[in-house]
């Protein structure tokens, strides 16, 4: 029986976002399961991955802001930006950092800023994807990017030859935050690599709603999957939501058109409809005129 619905799953250092969906289609016993927003392999936390149905949500769950916590080490760069590369900048020593300049220097990143994307990265520049050409020793100029900083904190300061910097962001979609504590490191004048990284939080999903590999392999029969998957509606709770009678429901089922009075929905926003049985049927977009079309149509979802 094919299983619909998003698994938010912790992803442990040492494994790759897809080794993780591998994972779950071997336990879930089913081929139809995508993962929502990759995780470096020496990057842990949390991962939602989705089965079924609601991989048909994957790109508005992988849209939504994400939350780390990481550290950053100042006076020493790598060719990766993170601890895991060849040092390719190193000073003496890092002195004078305080507090007090950190929080002002991190505080010129919070909105929306650019960022060149690393050469250690899955971005493709005419046709090959950036490590690739990394990996021949090639360097190569990359257009920068905009994202959003929504939120940036400093968590402590870790005195020391080599000074540490932890700290926790809120981000856009496409944020590097290797590349961000590199930026940070030139603001602050040294070089500086990630030194560790954990995701937090990826749109609604948490670290504490996660379930570990070994939690999962200790499941039984597919009640138990039931009991710890989330609805293929709950990576959607960002969109506003629309309950409609019999009548419509079936109409909205059949991928027709609707026509709704006074919804509070603007035009050309996605909202989620639902039969006033409170099932999940669609999303929406609404048009002009209160006339909206069906952008994602759930049939086989279980109502």
């Amino acid at each position: 029986m094919t299983m619909h619905g998003i698994l938010p799953v912790f992803k442990p250092r040492g494994r790759t976002s897809h080794d993780m969906v591998a994972a779950i289609r071997r336990l879930a016993k089913q081929k139809r399961v995508g993962h929502t927003g990759t995780l470096d392999p020496e990057v842990e936390g949390v991962l939602p991955i989705c089965l079924g149905q609601a991989t048909r949500v994957v790109e508005y769950v992988q849209a939504l802001p994400k939350r780390y916590r990481g550290s950053l080490r100042l006076g020493v760069a790598t060719d990766t930006e993170d601890q895991t590369g060849q040092v390719t900048e190193q000073v003496e020593a890092v002195p004078d950092i305080t507090r007090e300049g950190v929080e002002s220097v991190i505080q010129r990143f919070v909105g929306e800023i650019e960022q060149v994307p690393p050469m250690y990265s899955a971005v493709k520049i005419e046709g090959k994807r950036l490590y690739q050409l990394a990996r021949e020793g090639k360097v190569v100029e990359r257009p920068s990017r905009k994202v959003t900083i929504h939120e940036l904190k400093l968590l402590e300061l870790e005195e020391g030859r080599y000074p540490v910097i932890h700290f926790e962001v809120l981000c856009s979609k496409g944020t590097y935050v290797r590349t961000l504590c590199v930026d940070l490191g030139k603001a602050l004048g040294y070089p500086a690599h990630m030194a560790s990284l954990i995701r937090v939080q990826s749109g609604p999903f948490r670290l504490e709603d996660c379930y570990t590999l070994a939690e999962l392999e200790a499941l039984g029969g597919p009640a138990e999957w039931k009991s710890v998957l989330t609805p293929v509606d709950g990576g959607l709770t960002h969109f506003p939501a629309v309950t409609v009678n019999g009548v419509d429901a079936k109409k909205v089922l059949d991928g027709g058109w609707l026509t709704l009075d006074e919804s509070g929905v603007e035009a050309g926003q996605l909202f989620r409809v639902y039969a006033d049985t409170g099932a999940f049927l669609a999303l929406y977009r609404m048009g002009s005129a209160g006339r909206a079309k069906p952008e994602k149509v759930f049939r086989d979802v279980e109502r």
